[in-house]
């Protein structure tokens, strides 16, 4: 068999052997205590509950506190994509239409088990922000959608709010004017607030989910106000992998056997010429 032939064989088998997961980037912006990973505001990202969870889920409510780490003095990459919308498209209807269809169509749906094996990770906005501008497209859950949109708007000059119903996250904005959505919701006896539900490819802006309807929602309106950044912690960092499987070019198995066949058949004809 020709070098080159066994070199193609042996690339062919380990394309098929090695894990998605080995095609990973990674931080070390984050230190590990008590099995949970926090980042350098103290702000747990593994974890939403409690003090230090990125959305203090208490019996009483909860604080997306994560979102206050690109707001204010801290506002970067994602609220300056909101700010780009607001010289673009001068009517607010079709501004927030177009930055919800940015984040839907820019953010595909993961599970923070599938991208960092964990089984909560909570990605702040300027890091799925960083990532679709670097890297076209980003991925994370509920959550992760519902941060980013409620940071952008805030940038694009909207009022905005996360929502959650049971086990879910969502963002909501301010149009008291707007005719297309499906349901108007109020936030402390203020009507108008919008659905805005990314997490499915197909959505429109202001189409809130029957299933959700009559539920228990806790709704928290969110304010431009950054969280103060703390020195870097005394303690040794820790790297969190996030797995890029999903991202890269993908080949089925079954078409690189294909390929391989084709290929030694295109060899043997070569030989008998």
């Amino acid at each position: 068999m020709p070098k080159y032939l066994s070199i193609l064989i042996c690339v062919t088998i380990l394309l098929l052997i090695i894990p998605a997961s080995v095609l990973a980037i990674s931080s070390t912006n984050y230190y590990k205590e008590n099995g949970k990973i926090y980042d350098d505001w103290d702000i747990c990202r593994t974890d939403g509950t409690g003090e230090d969870g990125f959305f203090q889920i208490s019996q009483t409510g909860f604080r997306p506190i994560i979102v206050g780490e690109s707001l204010g003095e801290n506002a970067d990459t994602a609220y300056r994509i909101g700010e780009q919308f607001t010289g673009k498209i001068p009517d607010i209807h079709q501004r927030a239409e177009k930055i919800f269809v940015f984040a839907r169509d820019t953010v595909r749906y993961t599970s923070d088990k599938n991208q960092f094996n964990f089984e909560e990770f909570a990605q702040n906005a300027d890091e799925l922000a960083t990532t679709i501008q670097d890297e076209g497209v980003a991925y994370g859950d509920c959550e992760d959608y519902a941060v980013l949109l409620a940071v952008m708007y805030k940038g694009a000059g909207f009022r905005s709010a996360i929502v959650m119903p049971p086990n879910h996250a969502a963002t909501l904005v301010y149009l008291p004017e707007y005719k297309k959505a499906n349901q108007r919701l109020s936030i402390d006896g203020e009507p108008g607030w919008i659905w805005a539900e990314a997490t499915g490819g197909n959505n429109p802006f202001g189409w809130m989910p029957e299933r959700f309807m009559g539920s228990g929602l806790s709704a928290f309106e969110i304010e431009n106000e950054a969280i103060t950044g703390l020195e870097t912690p005394d303690k040794p960092a820790t790297t969190v992998t996030k797995s890029k499987g999903s991202s890269g070019v993908h080949i089925s198995p079954f078409f690189i056997v294909i390929g391989l066949m084709a290929l030694l058949s295109l060899f043997r004809r070569r030989r008998r010429v």
